[in-house]
């Protein structure tokens, strides 16, 4: 009788995983394939080619581009629960991710450090990260990397996120999410235009800085909050839940309270967002099979996705599809940005795109 109930016991538990499997697969888009869409008047950044996770770009058409190098650490065979698995981090401890594996595969494995994500390919030296620089006027525009002074510890440098603030005075600063030994911090810097240079003001850290993917809105309702931005006349934040593939409308009242007006549905996991000046749209960089991304195999490399929402507040807002390609091309998209009819596409870990639309 014992072992009968045992038997059955192993059969549900079994089911039970079965269930969750095939509900993440469903959730995360595994066996989602997109149709390519590509302007025809597009070209590669050369000096861009082994990321350039987020872009902001000044009202002028300076672009500043993050960009960040890995560093390789291996998986280990320690116990965890079922479905997930056992890494060791560079600081020695370990931690159990939920990213699912073969069995035969997962020796060799590797976990990068800084944005910690498991199985990317290493398309950079072991170098720090870098903030480039592209004036989108130029007939030609080239990425130059900025110098930075100050004191700042460069070596440490790992950026993830930017923002751009531009004080009362016109003095531009920007503002870095950074991993300097696997934590958290925001970085502000002073832009110094004539010289192309950033200036080290001073580093915030903050129990609340655990993992911001942006300097984002601490409230509920979010599965994961990750990408966010705000309206042109700064009236309304966006925010981009990326494992519930959509986006938030919120109003933000003169108190900084936010109230959700809805709730855009994109079918796609959304990583940054950024508005279009001009019209006011939200540009969304998107991640059509993330399973790709996070377990990369070059033969089946991870496709890209760009979608633009227009007419934001009303009752139906209009999505369609900017760029999308099944990775031969550009891998992994985090962002996309635009200016007077020119848009960067940037990449969590690949290449770096400039389409005129």
């Amino acid at each position: 009788m014992g072992k009968l109930v045992a038997l059955v016991l192993l059969g549900v538990g079994l089911s039970l995983v079965g269930e969750m499997f095939l509900a993440f697969r469903e959730r995360v888009n595994a066996s989602r394939e997109v149709e390519p869409v590509e302007p025809e008047n597009c070209h590669l950044i050369e000096e861009l080619e082994s990321g350039s996770e987020d872009i902001d770009i000044l009202p002028s058409g300076l672009a500043f581009i993050s960009s960040v190098c890995w560093s390789l650490l291996e998986v280990h065979s320690r116990p965890c629960l079922p479905g997930y698995h056992q890494w060791r981090l560079q600081n020695g401890k370990y931690c159990c991710l939920i990213f699912l594996l073969e069995a035969s595969s997962q020796r060799g494995i590797r976990l990068y450090e800084g944005l910690k994500y498991p199985g990317m390919p290493n398309f950079a030296p072991d170098e720090p990260g870098k903030i480039f620089l592209m004036d989108l006027n130029e007939q030609n525009p080239r990425a130059q990397a900025l110098e930075i002074s100050g004191g700042f510890d460069k070596e440490l440098f790992n950026p993830h996120g930017i923002s751009i603030f531009i004080d009362k005075d016109n003095t531009v600063y920007l503002y870095v999410v950074n991993h300097p030994h696997m934590k958290s911090t925001v970085e502000i810097f002073k832009f110094e235009e004539q010289q192309r240079s950033l200036v080290y003001l001073k580093t915030i850290k903050h129990e609340l800085l655990k993992s911001p993917r942006e300097v984002k809105v601490v409230a509920k309702g979010f599965c994961s909050a990750n990408g966010i931005t705000v309206s042109a006349d700064q009236k309304y934040v966006y925010v981009a839940d990326v494992a519930a593939k959509n986006i938030h409308i919120m109003e933000k009242h003169d108190n900084w309270d936010l109230t959700q007006l809805k709730v855009i549905q994109l079918g796609t996991l959304v990583d940054n967002l950024t508005v279009d000046p001009a019209t006011g749209d939200i540009l969304a960089g998107c991640h059509p099979n993330p399973m790709k991304l996070l377990n990369y195999n070059p033969e089946d490399p991870p496709g890209s996705e760009v979608l633009r929402i227009q007419n934001v507040l009303s009752e139906k807002p209009r999505v369609s599809t900017v760029y999308a390609n099944n990775g031969s091309v550009l891998q992994g998209t985090s962002v996309a940005s635009v200016y007077h009819g020119k848009i960067l596409i940037g990449t969590v870990f690949h290449k770096t795109l400039y389409c005129e639309l």
